[in-house]
């Protein structure tokens, strides 16, 4: 009796796993969900079929019933092979009702394509019936009159379905527009003009196009705020005219020591002559001794030589100017 217990319960316990592994691979609530949703599925092949090719078929069901509800008719291999391609069925779907209700000419295929480059395909059908803005960081620019301004920008873009796959994004619309509020300032006459006329540069800009090849499409461009910076003009004199000014200075000091050089070598070379008129000075003592010594001066010869020097000393005495010879020696 106790070993027929067992047995039963052994028996239970493998009829329960049996039934729970028949619902798991045939999802009869699921069946009958998507059957009176008018969706048409079999249920061996279709959802048995998901299990085995490791598709979650309530995912699969959920979104086809939610498109023919909405008046779509999608296909679901399709589903299934966008599944395991790694997409977001959901949002796909999602994106194809809106884009049907708002008259926005979606495919199936684009819409996987946008999802499987990674951009968020709800979103972008979403930012194309309500246009999205997006405010540029502060960008600053110089007039020609040497004036800094400082704007912001405030940019309304809707987003454009056929460029989304390989399209730029948001950062190149803002390095764009950055790019034209600086051209614009600067190409301006005196900054006062566009002080006057804000939306000369969100005409200008606007009219180059900037959205192309882009995801986003320009609607308009706004200039929020126009402040005036710095003048830079002025502080560019200012610096030039510091540079000037080292630059001379430098020059300057560099004539300085060359002429201080110059000098120093003037009366070295002074010193060089002296030195060597005194070493000629010593030479004629020791002449005149040897000329004595070997006959060839004679006495007389040589008080004839004193006085002819005394003579030229007198001379030379009378020729100064009156002024150096009351001067006091010493």
């Amino acid at each position: 009796m106790e070993a027929l217990t067992g047995l039963s319960i052994v028996i239970i316990i493998a009829i329960v796993f049996l039934l729970i592994l028949f619902f798991y691979f045939i999802p009869i609530g699921l069946f009958i969900t998507a059957y009176f949703s008018g969706v048409k599925l079999k249920i061996f092949r279709d959802l048995v079929g998901m299990r085995l090719r490791k598709v979650p078929p309530v995912l699969i069901v959920r979104n086809m019933i939610t498109a023919t509800k909405a008046g779509l008719t999608v296909d679901q291999a399709k589903l299934e092979a966008h599944y395991l391609a790694g997409g977001n069925v959901t949002k796909v779907i999602n994106a194809l009702v809106s884009a049907d209700k708002a008259n926005i000419g979606l495919t199936f295929e684009r819409a996987t394509a946008i999802d499987l480059a990674g951009r968020d395909v709800l979103e972008a059908v979403k930012m194309s019936v309500v246009p999205k803005v997006i405010e540029t960081p502060m960008v600053a620019a110089v007039a020609k009159d040497g004036i800094q301004l400082k704007a912001i920008a405030r940019v309304t873009v809707r987003a454009n379905i056929d460029r989304l796959v390989g399209g730029a994004g948001e950062a190149t619309i803002l390095a764009r527009v950055g790019e034209g509020i600086v051209s614009t300032i600067g190409s301006s006459n005196s900054h006062k003009e566009v002080l006057e006329n804000p939306d000369k540069i969100s005409k200008s800009v606007l009219a180059k196009g900037l959205d192309s090849g882009t995801a986003f499409e320009i609607l308009s461009i706004d200039i929020a705020d126009v402040d005036i910076g710095q003048n830079i003009g002025a502080i560019l004199q200012t610096d030039q005219a510091e540079a000037d000014l080292k630059v001379a200075r430098a020059k300057a000091e560099e004539r300085r020591a060359a002429a201080v050089a110059l000098e120093q070598e003037m009366i070295a070379e002074v010193a060089r002559q002296r030195a060597k008129v005194i070493e000629a000075e010593a030479e004629v003592p020791r002449a005149i001794a040897e000329a004595f010594r070997a006959g060839r001066l004679g006495v007389l010869d040589y008080y004839n030589l004193k006085n002819i020097q005394a003579d030229t000393e007198m001379r030379s005495s009378i020729a100064q100017p009156e002024e150096k010879k009351n001067k006091p020696n010493g």
